[in-house]
This record gives C-alpha cells, sequence and structure tokens, in this order.
C-alpha cells in the first residue's frame, strides 16, 4: 500500500501514532464513541455508555489478551481507537475475532481508520489468530465497507433490517478476512 492510499481527503494527515490504550484514554475514547453511539448507525447502542462503563469493556478485552489501541494525532489527542473481541464465546470460535474501529468525528476520512485496522490486523496475526470479522451497521456506511475491502476482507452477506435505530430499520453487513495462514494449517491457538 503506498502512501497515497492514506492521503485524506480533507487536509494533510496529521503524524499520526498508533499505540496501546491506557487508562488515561477513557474519557477520550467514551466521548468517541458515544458521538456515534448518538449521532450515527456504526453501533447499534442507542445510549452513549459513561466513562466506567468504557472502561470496563476495555478491561474485558485486555484480560482476554486482545489488542485495544488508540490513534492520536501530533498533539497527542486520541482521535480514534479499536479492538478486537471474540466473535462467539463457544471455544471452536477461539481464533476468530471481530473488529471494532471509532475516528473522532471531526477527524473522519483522513486515513486513521484504515492505520488502526491495519495495526489490529499485524496485532492479531503476531497472536496467531485466523479469521477476522467485520459487523457494519448499517448497509448504508460504505465508508467502513471500503476500508475494509481495502485491507483484503470480503463481503460474506447482509443481514436485513436486524435493528432499528433513529427511526429507520438498520442492516447489518458481514466481511471477513483470513489473517497469517488462516484456514490453511492447524491453529496454534485451541489446536481442536
Amino acid at each position: 500500500m503506498d502512501i497515497q492510499d492514506l492521503a485524506p481527503l480533507a487536509g494533510p494527515l496529521p503524524a499520526i501514532r498508533i499505540r496501546p490504550s491506557t487508562d488515561a484514554d477513557i474519557a477520550a475514547i467514551a466521548t468517541i464513541y458515544g458521538h456515534h453511539v448518538l449521532h450515527g448507525t456504526a453501533s447499534f447502542e442507542t445510549e452513549a455508555p459513561g466513562v466506567e462503563e468504557m472502561r470496563r469493556r476495555r478491561a474485558d478485552i485486555l484480560a482476554k489478551g486482545y489488542p485495544h489501541i488508540v490513534a492520536e494525532d501530533g498533539e497527542e489527542a486520541v482521535i480514534g481507537y479499536a479492538y478486537v473481541s471474540a466473535y462467539r464465546p463457544r471455544a471452536a470460535y477461539c481464533n476468530t475475532v471481530e473488529n471494532s474501529i471509532y475516528v473522532r468525528h471531526d477527524a473522519a476520512r483522513r486515513g486513521i481508520g484504515r492505520l488502526l485496522l491495519a495495526e489490529l490486523i499485524a496485532r492479531c496475526e503476531a497472536l496467531g489468530l485466523r479469521q477476522m470479522v467485520a459487523v457494519v451497521g448499517d448497509s448504508a456506511n460504505l465508508a467502513s465497507v471500503r476500508l475494509h475491502e481495502a485491507l483484503g476482507f470480503r463481503m460474506i452477506g447482509t443481514l436485513a433490517s436486524v435493528g432499528r435505530k433513529h427511526g429507520r430499520w438498520l442492516d447489518s453487513m458481514l466481511l471477513q478476512r483470513a489473517l497469517g495462514e488462516g484456514d490453511s494449517t492447524p491453529p496454534v491457538i485451541g489446536g481442536a
């Protein structure tokens, strides 16, 4: 991928640093997510969780050994975050994760989501995970679909009208990407 592929649509790409999230980032993460919950359709939550709930969610992700990362701009302000979680709780799914990426609304369409997703993929491959699933809320969310497709995900299907938010029915789109050796060899984790 060429740096031109990451060129922003609105202004120059700032110096972005991707790093593991810390407890000090939780307020910014809660603000970013809260905006998407209240004003968007990427999340099917309808009430924005508070700082303590977001702290609990992060702790749960980290306790399971999954990455939880942030993007910060040149001024060290958190402008996006991403993480993976178990795709499903049953043991046979232990090599598959689901990703979540949220970018601060005023920093969207500048390549930050792409940087976060690329880092998540790399970290999950390093962990030996084999599949990543994206559940994209709202079939009108083409920017998220295109982001995932640009990084190797393929469309698997659409669940029609499975959510209702902001007075309308919403679809969920499923995309999937193999990690590392995918299903070509037995897994390192849960070798069944």
